[in-house]
């Protein structure tokens, strides 16, 4: 069988030698940043996990086996996005909730007596009651409003949850952030 005359390459077409052509560069893609947490309580597996930057807890939850049949979730934000060096507790039903002391980070607010301060967008109900004048009822408003209508931008945004009003807020203000 005799091989055809002329080649496939040449039947293609080709900008002339002098025509510019674009070649457009692929955007640097970041892998995503490697955070750890400490899952405990009452999960089937608790341990520390490594997760991704922007996953959510439920996320760890579910790495962690998910909840034991006696786990109380319902002070739990499963939307709240995971930070480094996280601890997530998992109560039991009728437990009270332990208070975990993390060391400050490098530029963690603190006040004058060298205490942290409570983080009013991730505290969960037992950090917000240590708080001066919040009792259970607006720990809970605190949290229900975060979580519907997002996270404090600024301290004064406490205002906005309702039971909490001028004389409470200037009893608390020297003690939360939101950062």
């Amino acid at each position: 069988m005799p091989l055809p005359d002329e080649s496939l390459y040449d039947s293609l077409e080709t900008p002339p030698d002098n025509e510019k052509v674009d070649l457009v560069a692929e955007p640097d893609i970041q892998p995503p940043k490697i955070i750890v947490v400490d899952v405990k309580g009452a999960v089937l597996h608790p341990n520390v996990y490594t997760l991704q930057e922007g996953q959510r807890l439920i996320d760890a939850i579910t790495a962690a086996g998910g909840y034991t049949a006696d786990a109380d979730s319902r002070l739990l934000n499963h939307a709240q996005r995971l930070t480094d060096e996280a601890v997530i507790y998992v109560p039991l039903v009728g437990e009270e909730v332990p208070i975990f002391e993390s060391a400050p980070n490098e530029g963690e607010a603190t006040s004058d007596s060298g205490s942290s301060l409570v983080n009013i967008n991730s505290a969960d109900e037992s950090q917000l009651m240590t708080l001066t004048g919040i009792g259970p009822s607006k720990a809970a408003a605190i949290i229900k409003y975060r979580t519907e209508q997002g996270a404090f931008q600024t301290n004064e945004d406490l205002k906005k949850v309702s039971g909490i009003g001028d004389k409470t807020f200037e009893a608390l203000s020297d003690a939360i952030t939101v950062k």
